[in-house]
């Protein structure tokens, strides 16, 4: 009995069900959108959401393992997002029976007008593109534009959004990434060679001095041990003996910090070790000649 009232009840659900989804929403030209069609744009929708969270979770349990850097996995978690916009986006027109095709070849000169219009927005995202795909600049590198040493914290489409070390936030567009020449201070190893440039006065005990530059960069934490700090002797200035010390350090971000204590150290120890830092001088010789002017009428 009760099988026979459960079939009766699918029997009579069916097609009420069936006629919801058939029910007519809005109708243009030729094409009719039903309430199936909407559905199934949704469900495109909700699809391509969990698809690209899936994604994200793959990508960041690789990260975590090591198989993946940071900013490999924010790259390849952009292209996958940008790829699956892009498919559902075009599904949805289908199921919504928009054809895409018209839509494109009836507005191909307003598109030709606005692509001129908007070249540099072209460029830009397409510039985003060589920055996700090539992956020379990555987040969280450090890079330098225009002289200007910053952290990069997120690549977009068309901007990507930068840290100076004073803190400040820009949003630099991506050409000018691709066009200009960066210097990218994260490299494949996790140290970098810096300098920190000194002259001393004629006289002084140059091994003295390179004792002293050598002490400071290895008392300083930032200084890596190995590889090993080196002093040159790099020229016989004007005014002064002029020295190099060359120091290697994780520390790219700060590095002017680094410098600075540094440069305090090596002065502080000069002065202990009576070391002169020499300002520049100049030899100023005055020479007077007395010119004997003779009377234009002086008789012989």
């Amino acid at each position: 009995m009760a099988t026979v009232l459960l079939e009766t009840t699918n029997e009579g659900l069916w097609p009420k069900v069936s006629a919801i989804l058939k029910k007519k929403v809005i109708s243009f030209g030729k094409e009719t959108i039903f309430i199936h069609d909407i559905l199934i744009a949704v469900f495109i929708a909700i699809a391509a959401y969990l698809v690209i969270r899936w994604v994200k979770r793959l990508l960041s349990a690789a990260q975590k393992n090591n198989k993946l850097t940071a900013g490999q996995q924010y790259a390849y978690t952009q292209l996958v997002k940008y790829i699956v916009f892009l498919i559902a986006f075009v599904l949805i027109l289908q199921a919504l029976k928009i054809n895409l095709t018209a839509i494109v070849v009836g507005s191909a000169a307003a598109l030709a007008a606005l692509a001129l219009g908007l070249q540099h927005l072209f460029n830009d995202v397409v510039s985003g593109f060589f920055l996700l795909f090539e992956g020379n600049v990555r987040v969280n590198d450090i890079i330098e534009v225009d002289g200007m040493v910053c952290r990069v914290q997120e690549i977009g489409i068309r901007t990507s959004k930068v840290k100076k070390r004073d803190g400040i936030s820009l949003v630099i567009p991506n050409s000018k990434i691709i066009s200009n020449s960066v210097i990218n201070w994260t490299t494949d190893s996790s140290i970098t060679r810096f300098t920190v440039n000194v002259g001393v006065a004629y006289g002084s005990d140059v091994q003295k001095v390179r004792e002293i530059l050598l002490a400071c960069a290895d008392r300083h934490n930032e200084a890596v041990k190995s590889p090993k700090p080196f002093v040159r002797f790099t020229d016989f200035g004007e005014s002064s003996l002029q020295f190099e010390l060359l120091f290697w350090s994780k520390n790219r971000f700060r590095i002017e910090d680094v410098q600075s204590d540094l440069r305090f150290m090596i002065n502080s120890e000069f002065a202990k070790s009576s070391v002169v830092i020499p300002f520049p001088q100049r030899d100023i010789h005055i020479k007077s000649t007395v010119e004997r002017v003779m009377p234009q009428n002086e008789e012989a």
